[in-house]
């Protein structure tokens, strides 16, 4: 039996565990940070499975390592299970179909995400000790991705700073490596105080918050001509200072994402905007409070790894499916826009005709990404390495209600297994060739040209604060 196989031997056994777990998660739905039932099923899993727990790692309750094994090297599997707000929705149904209006809801698959990996670590453990092979293994249990940076605030804890090697994985609508270079970003929240006054009788009294809220928008939509064109802001308002228009809005809040390719750069535009909110406080006479909540650094790709996962990948080839799987992929699709089903089959002619990626896409190192994660906090620390698969029909966006229906199906289910072999096999490589390890690290030292890692986030920023 070749490694390969025995690999995939191992999770295919642990298959409906692993599904359950899966499962188990996208219902609980928790948003990052207040993942707690999430959390506490990935280590009692882990615990069940032979791994030592520690919880609460970095000073953060739902943050976790799962470790097996002693000595060099150290591998670690990078796991999230932090869902979305407002996308709720019932699993392996083709249509809106909220469980709870309004509630939560796994519209970026993190449930497989974190599973996933903990499939690689369960294979890689179980063959280790059939072949006497000596290293440590590690499940990091990373919360709040999505919103908050949970990594980054492990990252300056020193929690990554002994691993020699990460390896994660993201669902998908198509199976590639993730070669990409991401955005840092900075989430800010920007609080206003005014006086409230009556706003017909004395609005001359009052001092609005709104105002202020809605002028710096207004001064930043201005900025966006004059920053680089990599770069991204957008924003949300978190507090419009209630629902009568007949008050003057005392309080108003907005939160901003500043997104640029690298951390300093990303520093610039965000101290610009932080003055750009000092004048709309100047302005409308009223305060502003600036909050730094969080932070990521950019994503360095690592070739050296990526080519050993993407060997793998090629070994390993896709999963078949079903016709029923195929039936709900097309009706997945048909409610999609016609735009939205071009995305995939623009990148790679081999999907035209399709509703799920059955081959693999070619290796394209250094690409590019306009979003952000806090992988790339980790990245800068340790060489880390990324794949996709196909956990969704072709062109479903992320973050959307199909996701979120699709996340429960046999063709998530399959994406996700498939990822944990992946992953499992690269793991073994690293293992069987610790030259592979050396040659990433410098090529980590490379990419950094010169730069250190120097975590993004404020000392005294001592851990994200949830916000309801």
């Amino acid at each position: 039996m070749t490694n390969h196989s025995r690999l995939s031997q191992i999770i295919e056994e642990k298959r409906d565990k692993l599904i359950e777990v899966s499962n188990q998660i996208w219902q609980y739905a928790e948003t990052g940070f207040e993942e707690f039932k999430s959390a506490e099923l990935l280590c009692q899993t882990l615990t069940e499975e032979g791994f030592e727990v520690e919880k609460g790692v970095a000073n953060i309750e739902t943050a976790f390592i799962g470790s097996f094994g002693s000595g060099k090297p150290v591998i670690a599997f990078l796991g999230e299970f932090d869902a979305l707000t407002g996308l709720s929705q019932n699993g392996g149904i083709a249509q809106p179909n909220p469980q709870q209006v309004g509630g939560n809801g796994h519209g970026c698959g993190h449930n497989l995400l974190g599973t996933g990996s903990l499939a690689a670590a369960i294979a890689i453990r179980d063959y280790m000790q059939e072949n006497n092979i000596k290293g440590t293994i590690r499940y990091y249990g990373c919360p709040g991705e999505e919103i908050g940076g949970g990594k980054t605030f492990m990252a300056r804890e020193g929690i990554f700073n002994d691993v020699d090697i990460a390896l994660s994985w993201h669902p998908g609508t198509t199976n590639n490596i993730m070669s990409v270079a991401t955005l840092a970003c900075y989430e800010v929240y920007f609080k206003f105080k005014g006086k409230s006054a009556h706003a017909a009788a004395s609005p001359h009294l009052g001092r609005s918050a709104l105002d202020a809220v809605e002028l710096m928008n207004i001064g930043v939509n201005y900025l966006r001509e004059h920053i680089i064109p990599e770069a991204r802001v957008h924003y949300a308002i978190t507090n419009t200072g209630g629902s009568s228009p007949n008050v003057v809005q005392a309080e108003a809040e907005v939160l901003y994402f500043v997104r640029a390719p690298r951390v300093s750069q990303t520093e610039d535009i965000y101290q610009r905007i932080c003055d750009i909110a000092r004048g709309a406080a100047l302005m409308t006479g009223t305060k502003v409070d600036i909050d730094l909540a969080s932070a990521l650094s950019n994503v360095i790709p690592n070739t050296t790894l990526e080519q050993v996962m993407y060997e793998n990948f090629v070994k390993l080839g896709t999963p078949s499916y079903t016709d029923t799987e195929l039936h709900f992929a097309e009706a997945i699709r048909e409610t999609l826009s016609e735009e939205e089903k071009k995305v995939d089959v623009q990148r790679n002619h081999k999907l035209a005709g399709k509703a799920i990626a059955d081959v693999i896409d070619p290796f394209m190192p250094d690409a590019f990404m306009a979003g952000s994660t806090d992988v790339g906090d980790v990245s800068w620390i340790i060489p880390t390495a990324q794949c996709m698969t196909a956990c969704e029909p072709l062109g479903t966006p992320l973050h959307t209600w199909q996701i979120v229906a699709t996340g429960t199906t046999s063709l998530a289910h399959k994406g996700m297994l498939h990822a944990g072999k992946i992953m499992a096999a690269t793991a073994l490589d690293v293992l069987q060739q610790p030259e592979l390890i050396e040659k990433a690290k410098t090529e980590l030292i490379d990419r950094r040209a010169g730069e250190v890692y120097t975590c993004p986030l404020p000392a005294d920023v001592k851990q994200y604060k949830v916000r309801s």
